[in-house]
């Protein structure tokens, strides 16, 4: 009798113990390197969540949930996306360079979502070129997005200083935008409306990934494509809708991010919010509901982190240590649940056999 734990269960323990494991293995490394690891923890809690803190987590939140959402979407469908730094900063110069003069031109009501809109059009154009070579001659998803990546940076730090550049400052920066038409607050808080725009996305792919024939197709494609395309669905169609989403996903999360909380972009700037964010989307198991809790532990650990590597003497870097040990034991904890058989599917029992069944027809033609 197979004894596999429930698979709540299984999914609880592949996300919660790599974290867990992480956090121990850091504080051996901070030991050997002569630091306390009780007190760097503490206070990436205490300025993580005290005072203000929490505050500044949950606005950091907003950006990262919706990169997140981003790599889920696409990651769903057994592609790679992996050009969010080209994506997410091409949007963010073209929000900050023309962020001024667009709240200058309309009304603050318009300019928001003008902006927002503008940010996630710009992303979803720069991942259409690799979405197309993918669809129509099946090239690797993963160099095409690279290199648009890198073209992408490229391109945004050109901008900014040139075109964008602000002639009041000597520091290659775009103009900044005005207080008074940027996101505003909610109430009774420090936390921009941003964050709302970023959990109602959540809750909308939620719904699109499981309740509509759109989160069907794309399950299916990412389990079989040849079963996918034999079955009647239009592969390439899927290949581009998931890449124009994706890279939208990561363009409003610039939008948001500049009308939200830096209000300009200066060269050379790069938060690296996909790298950081990867693990806990697959420590979700692709569910975007599931990701939020994680996109929050992370939220906590960069904002209180900064501040506790200062207090420590530690250079911010130690983060990405945090971030890779738990790509390590993520790693090792996949490994083991595989062979155990305690993980499962994201499809039903019934369709992975109808899959199955359809694949070997396939493959006898």
């Amino acid at each position: 009798m197979n004894a596999s734990p429930p698979g709540w269960l299984a999914t609880f323990t592949r996300a919660l113990v790599p974290l867990v494991c992480s956090l121990v293995a850091g504080a051996v490394i901070l030991a050997l390197m002569g630091k306390n690891p009780f007190v760097f923890y503490g206070d990436i809690v205490f300025y993580g969540i005290a005072q203000n803190g929490w505050q500044k987590s949950l606005s950091l939140m907003a950006p990262l949930t919706l990169m997140a959402l981003g790599l889920i979407v696409v990651f769903r469908g057994k592609l790679w996306n992996l050009g969010y730094d080209g994506q997410f900063l091409l949007g963010a110069a073209l929000v900050a360079g023309v962020g001024p003069v667009i709240s200058e031109a309309v009304p603050f009501w318009l300019a928001l979502p003008l902006l927002c809109l503008l940010g996630a059009a710009v992303g979803a154009a720069w991942a259409l070129v690799p979405a197309v070579l993918k669809a129509r001659f099946g090239t690797n998803e993963i160099i095409t997005t690279l290199m648009m990546s890198f073209i992408g940076i490229g391109i945004a730090n050109l901008l900014v200083r040139g075109v964008f550049q602000d002639p009041g400052v000597i520091v290659p920066q775009t103009r900044v935008l005005p207080i008074e038409s940027m996101l505003p607050y909610i109430p009774g808080t420090r936390i921009h409306v941003g964050l709302i725009v970023a959990l109602a996305a959540a809750a909308v792919l939620y719904l699109a990934l499981t309740k509509s024939s759109f989160g069907l197709r794309l399950d299916v494609y990412g389990e079989n494509p040849r079963a996918a395309a034999h079955a009647g669905i239009h592969t390439g169609g899927v290949i581009v809708v998931v890449f124009l989403l994706s890279g939208a996903l990561f363009g409003l999360a610039a939008g948001i991010d500049i009308t939200g909380q830096w209000g300009y972009m200066r060269a050379n700037w790069n938060p690296s919010y996909g790298a950081a964010i990867l693990p806990f989307v697959f420590l979700a198991r692709l569910n975007p509901l599931g990701a939020l809790p994680l996109v929050a532990f992370y939220s906590v650990l960069a904002t209180g982190g900064t501040v506790a590597a200062q207090e420590s003497d530690l250079s911010v870097d130690f983060l990405m240590v945090i971030i890779a040990l738990i790509l390590v034991f993520m790693t090792l904890i996949e490994l083991w649940g595989s062979r155990r058989q305690a993980g499962a599917s994201y499809l039903p029992p019934a369709l992975m056999k109808a899959l199955r069944v359809g694949s070997r027809q396939e493959d006898a033609r």
